[in-house]
């Protein structure tokens, strides 16, 4: 594996570079580390793998990968593996084929015996060992993006990129690969550059999170540093369940506020409830989800949501009193006010 090093990349596209994609981004990525990179859709993120494969070409700035410039070489002589959104498969294949095949290609020139015994690994690493002889045709989704990840882990490559690997298949069969794919990173020291705009994904999987917005890098640390200190409003927003509520500085009178604020960002653990007669504010109604509530709030017009433990003692109409605990200020730029 090694490490990767982006240096002032931009990328533009359209008439005269009118749409920039990526403007600007400095960003290393250490041996055996797994970064997310999270952001909205035109945020930037395909873009960025897409540069540092050697697919897209950059307008300035540079690349590296294990201390050695990329400019100028092909995909093919970067040593990258790439899993895209769709599984990409060879569907008159079986699985073992699918494996065995970026193996066989006449760069490498790998005898029978070692394919053989590399494409059995990877199968029972990504547990789809059970299905070898089965053309991929005849696979589950969840089945064929096991086998379209195997084939990027059958080439040991310096770095995988993948782009949002697991936004098509359902909620479970996610969850289920998100676990497979960290415990699978961990055991091989895999160096591993992840795209989603899935919060729970970055959250669960990444040892540092990447923030984009317009193509520009705004923030990136652990999990815990985006969600806890974020740097504005946009990465405030991006992680948080539910969402963080963004309140107007005046809304609660009693709340001391920092010069400059404009808006008060209050996450769950800001907010502290009690049922009280003739409170300022109105529980509007519950939403049950099994071991937690979302409890909708109405403080006078402003709308809030917070978790809350299933057998709070409040019901839709109920008065109650809502105060802040050390929430979040920001100015009127968006920026973050300590």
């Amino acid at each position: 594996m090694a490490d990767v090093t982006l240096k002032g990349i931009t990328k533009s596209f359209g008439k005269g570079g009118a749409k920039r994609a990526v403007d600007g981004i400095d960003l290393t990525i250490a041996d055996g580390e797994f970064v997310v990179l999270l952001g909205p859709t035109g945020a930037g993120k395909t873009t960025t793998l897409r540069l540092i494969a050697g697919i897209e070409t950059p307008d300035s700035g540079t690349v590296s990968i294990g201390g050695r410039p990329m400019a100028g070489l092909a995909p093919a002589s970067r040593d990258v593996a790439f899993v895209f959104q769709q599984y990409s498969l060879y569907p008159h294949l079986t699985v073992y084929e699918n494996l065995a095949f970026p193996l066989r290609s006449p760069a490498r020139r790998m005898d029978p015996a070692t394919v053989d015994a590399r494409v059995r690994e990877v199968a029972k690493m990504v547990r789809i060992d059970h299905k070898l002889e089965n053309r991929s045709t005849r696979l589950s989704g969840g089945e064929m993006q096991r086998v379209a990840i195997g084939r990027a882990l059958v080439r040991r490559p310096s770095i995988y990129l993948m782009d949002e690997p697991l936004s098509s298949l359902d909620a479970k069969l996610r969850g289920e690969l998100r676990l497979e794919l960290k415990r699978i990173q961990r055991d091989l020291g895999a160096t591993l550059l992840y795209v989603t705009h899935d919060q729970i994904e970055a959250m669960t999987m990444a040892d540092r999170i990447g923030i984009l917005a317009e193509g520009r890098l705004v923030q990136i640390g652990t999990p815990r540093e985006i969600y806890a200190d974020p740097a504005n409003l946009h990465v405030a927003a991006r992680l948080g369940q539910p969402h963080i509520n963004l309140l107007p500085v005046d809304l609660l009178s009693d709340v001391p506020v920092p010069p400059g604020t404009k808006t008060i960002g209050a996450r769950t653990e800001h907010i502290a409830i009690a049922r009280e007669e003739g409170g300022n504010a109105r529980v509007d109604w519950i939403e049950h989800l099994g071991d937690q509530n979302h409890l909708h709030i109405k403080l006078g017009e402003q709308k809030l949501v917070t978790l809350a433990d299933p057998d709070i003692a409040v019901s839709p109409g109920d008065r109650i009193r809502l105060s802040l605990r050390n929430p979040l200020y920001f100015g009127q730029d968006g920026q973050r006010l300590v």
